[in-house]
């Protein structure tokens, strides 16, 4: 029995006005609904290709604020999120997560920024503003992820060294094993590699499995490594 917290995300395509950039999507336009059977999802494919639309659109209609943050954040910078939201309907499992959040490199300095604001109103103030990018978005995750909560990530390898990534990946493993649902959106080699996480690809028609071996994230980067010298002499000479 599937007793993850989000079983599917169904979209309603009839609620999306015919101008909408989503229709433009081809990995998205017309699917009218997305099966998960994996405590970890990863979205890949190209710049553009739709992975952070959706992630956002999921984020939101599980009740978290599209710039990111807990469920309690409340704010808004600039309103930019997709009419997918308006459309989409989640498929819930009979548990409910006890905690959640909602990562985003994009919007991290504006979630560091409310959360500075909120811990004024009672909490334990973390000083992000105080700690280098890769470090306060590590210590973000580092203290919201937990057993039993739901979680969304938008290219946290952005702030990340390989070395910060590794650490993440075990933090979401851990939480994964005990309970935690993730969904996340990643370029990352290193993250896409994490045991038993299905990865979606986004790249070539509609939205579609695909194995770690056959990213372009683990082929480009595998190539580049093991031929460093030929692919720079290409590329550069070109």
């Amino acid at each position: 029995m599937n007793d993850l917290f989000i079983r599917a995300a169904c979209m309603e395509w009839a609620a999306v006005p015919q101008s909408s950039y989503l229709w433009g999507i081809n990995a998205i336009a017309g699917v009218d609904r997305i099966d998960f059977d994996s405590p970890v999802t990863c979205f890949v494919g190209e710049n553009g290709s739709g992975k952070s639309t959706l992630l956002e659109a999921m984020a939101v209609s599980a009740g978290f604020n599209p710039e990111g943050g807990t469920k309690n954040y409340s704010f808004s910078t600039f309103d930019s999120h997709s009419e997918l939201c308006g459309s989409m309907r989640l498929v819930k499992g009979v548990k409910k997560p006890r905690w959640g959040y909602f990562l985003r490199a994009e919007s991290f300095y504006n979630v560091a920024t409310a959360e500075e604001e909120y811990s004024r109103m009672g909490g334990t103030p973390q000083h992000l503003h105080e700690k280098s990018h890769g470090e306060s978005f590590l210590a973000t995750a580092q203290s919201n992820f937990r057993p039993g909560g739901l979680y969304f990530l938008d290219e946290p390898e952005a702030a990340l060294s390989p070395q910060r990534q590794l650490t993440l990946l075990r933090e979401i493993y851990t939480c994964a094993q005990a309970g935690a649902q993730f969904f996340m959106v990643t370029h990352s080699p290193i993250l896409l590699g994490l045991p038993g996480a299905a990865i979606l690809s986004f790249d070539e028609g509609p939205i579609h499995p695909i194995a770690y071996e056959d990213t372009d994230s683990y082929q480009i980067t595998s190539l580049f490594l093991s031929d460093r010298k030929r692919i720079l002499r290409d590329l550069l000479a070109e």
